[in-house]
């Protein structure tokens, strides 16, 4: 009897959620927040429309709390004419600076939808030279759908023909709510594309990682600008690597070496590398800074204690004349 019970406890122990798993769960449940929606079968149009999550989000799922940056993007291309769109820019500079491609392993809804997918047990389709190829493709989708098509035919092309998040947050999570029976007559060949296309990306990413983010996804190509520069993120010592391989090859994006434009960011490397070279950049801002940036060693001890002994002596010395002076000012006064 110990033993099963020893099985269920272990199997629970191996299965527990780590905290980044947490993290995408907690991020999708607030992005999506509006329970409500959910409900009635409406979208929400609140003051906080006005604002942008950090991941991929469809503006029109019932629960969704606020926008998606990249339908807003594609919007206020598609709006701007002559004028700049500096705000939804200045939002994207933002979380680019500050989190970069974090977001894509941390925050991102449909990310963590294709991972979950991915545990499925089936044969897998390893990263290749030709995989590294396609990985390129999602900068095209940027560059013609995101940019150019909107500023055009003032059309959101990402989000009109290709956008998985719209299709299965928007389309189906309204059409599945009675009260928008309606909306089932104007369905055309455009959704029935999509949602064809949602299937292959379901399908997909049982057999490939984050099929869509490695492929397709122009935000995590947006994100991927800012790796080098933003605020968190993994960074690799080049002092301590000694070139072993064992980051790239736990990585199962198309990353060529640690922290680069394909890296989400997920710090799933640090742990596999036995020199220690790769951490949190950072750190001191974010999260708990590393133990081995903390003196632990008697050596780097020994200046610290040597610096204290003038310090202690002073202190010590005033308490000896107080003394002194306290037994004089008893023997004068006896006297």
């Amino acid at each position: 009897m110990k033993k099963f019970f020893g099985k269920i406890k272990n199997w629970i122990v191996n299965h527990l959620p780590t905290k980044r798993r947490l993290i995408q769960i907690y991020a999708a449940l607030l992005y999506n927040a509006n329970i409500k929606g959910f409900i009635n079968g409406r979208i929400y149009k609140g003051n906080t429309k006005n604002a942008c999550v950090p991941g991929l989000n469809c503006y029109s799922c019932p629960g969704a709390i606020a926008a998606c940056p990249l339908g807003s993007l594609q919007n206020a291309l598609a709006e701007s004419g002559t004028r700049a769109p500096t705000y939804i820019l200045g939002i994207i500079v933002l979380f680019g600076l500050t989190l970069g491609r974090t977001i894509c392993g941390f925050l991102c809804p449909v990310g963590l939808g294709q991972e979950l997918l991915y545990k499925i047990k089936t044969p897998k389709l390893k990263k290749s030279r030709a995989t590294r190829v396609l990985s390129y493709f999602k900068y095209v989708v940027l560059i013609v759908l995101v940019v150019l098509v909107p500023l055009t035919f003032a059309v959101p092309g990402f989000c009109e023909y290709i956008c998985p998040a719209g299709t299965f947050e928007g389309g189906v999570g309204l059409l599945s709510n009675d009260a928008n029976e309606g909306m089932l007559a104007l369905l055309g060949p455009l959704f029935t594309w999509k949602f064809m296309l949602l299937v292959l990306i379901v399908v997909g990413s049982i057999f490939v990682f984050r099929i869509f983010c490695r492929f397709l996804c122009p935000l995590g190509a947006l994100y991927g600008f800012f790796c080098k520069i933003a605020l968190l993120g993994v960074k690799i010592d080049k002092n301590k690597c000694t070139d072993c391989g064992l980051c790239i090859g736990v990585c199962k994006m198309d990353t060529k070496k640690v922290g680069d434009h394909e890296c989400i960011q997920c710090g799933e490397c640090i742990s596999v590398c036995p020199s220690k070279a790769i951490s949190w950049k950072g750190s001191k801002l974010f999260v708990r800074a590393n133990d081995e940036d903390a003196p632990t060693t008697t050596t780097e001890l020994k200046p610290i204690t040597s610096m204290l002994k003038p310090v202690v002596a002073q202190e010590e010395q005033p308490k000896e004349n107080v003394e002194t002076d306290s037994a004089e000012e008893v023997r004068n006064e006896q006297d």
